[in-house]
């Protein structure tokens, strides 16, 4: 596990952006797993840069996002769908054939998180997976509990997520209760894992991520087992590690 402390946010997407591009400069075919929120929001405005100035394509590009809210139609503006299509996928020569995002507006949900996870398979497995971290510890919506579950799947969102997603939204009875995810084996299988984080709301779950015993109370910290993580973090998110 590579860790990189940068001094702010502004850094830590510069960095993370580097990190993309380099990847697709080396595999322009490369197939990417994407996060949202607000932490790589940054990185994507600086890839965005980079495509304007030429610096790097994403024709031949495969993107795999790891969730989604339920109940969300794909125009809602806070689903996930939304926040790629606006924030990136607009943005770039990205073809809609290659663009894949677990929908939040369906009705067979078990087939649908099978094909999914068939769809990654397909396409070679994922190169590099991009995640962000819940001040939990969760990622991609892996809650924290006794098991995981290791394929795509439907998740009841913690309260702590559903708080901390509210900020997103007009009240927090508008926060949907469930969404669809990938599963801890299908992140561990990426080749490598670029982990994100900002904010010194993020501290204690970085800490316990790095430095902690590996649990599922804490998802993150499986990343410890992964032969392949870099971890991108500013001095606030890092402020409780050695």
């Amino acid at each position: 596990m590579r860790i990189h402390i940068l001094k702010d946010y502004e850094e830590v997407s510069t960095k993370a952006a580097s990190v993309v591009s380099s990847q697709i400069i080396l595999k322009p075919n490369s197939v990417l797993g994407l996060a949202t929120g607000s932490t790589p929001l940054g990185m994507y405005q600086k890839l965005v840069e980079m495509y304007n100035d030429q610096m790097v394509g994403f024709s031949e590009v495969i993107t795999f996002n790891l969730d989604e809210y339920l109940g969300l139609n794909p125009e809602h503006p806070q689903s996930y769908n939304y926040y790629m299509y606006n924030n990136l996928f607009n943005k770039v020569n990205l073809s809609e054939d290659r663009i894949n995002i677990p929908s939040g507006d369906i009705d067979k949900l078990e087939e649908f998180c099978k094909e999914y996870d068939q769809k990654i398979d397909r396409a070679g497995g994922i190169d590099l997976q991009v995640l962000g971290i819940g001040t939990n510890g969760h990622i991609g919506f892996n809650e924290p509990d006794h098991i995981l579950k290791t394929g795509t799947h439907v998740v009841e969102l913690a309260q702590e997520t559903i708080e901390a997603n509210s900020r997103f939204f007009d009240s927090l009875d508008e926060v949907p209760r469930r969404a669809i995810s990938m599963g801890m084996s299908s992140i561990m299988r990426a080749k490598k894992i670029l982990l994100l984080a900002s904010g010194e709301n993020k501290a204690e779950a970085i800490k316990r991520t790095i430095s902690g015993e590996i649990t599922t109370e804490v998802p993150a910290s499986l990343l410890q087992l992964h032969p392949d993580v870099t971890v991108v973090v500013d001095k606030k998110a890092a402020k409780l590690i050695g």
